[in-house]
């Protein structure tokens, strides 16, 4: 499966990408005022253990009302966070290590209640 979807934020200058190139599927938080500059990428899969990749999915980024935190839901099944303002990421994985500037925290299911109480 290759596909990529973006999404921008509402009310921000940030963009966030899911992109599957058909081995790996990753999670890509973009700051548009400088070029699109990539700020973190956690990886969601590799496509060689996806059990049923051959089934069709869906993919879909569902932004807070702040526009400053993204979810990523993979057949309505959250898969990673981006926070923007506290430039920190969530992915199940936890791969991989954050770049200087940025944070990883681990994957915890109460981080998905901050989209559901919007």
């Amino acid at each position: 499966m290759k596909a990529r979807y973006a999404s921008d934020s509402p009310t921000a200058q940030f963009s966030a990408v899911f992109e599957d190139d058909g081995d790996t599927g990753y999670f890509y938080a973009h700051d548009r005022s400088h070029g699109g500059r990539i700020l973190d990428a956690v990886q969601i899969c590799n496509v060689s253990s996806v059990v049923d990749k051959d089934r069709e999915s869906s993919a879909e980024i569902v932004w807070s009302r702040d526009g400053l935190k993204a979810v990523l839901l993979i057949n309505d099944y959250p898969h990673a966070i981006t926070d923007f303002l506290a430039r920190r990421s969530y992915c199940r994985t936890e791969f991989p290590s954050p770049p200087p500037d940025w944070n990883r925290g681990p994957w915890n299911e109460e981080l998905v209640e901050l989209f559901r109480r919007q």
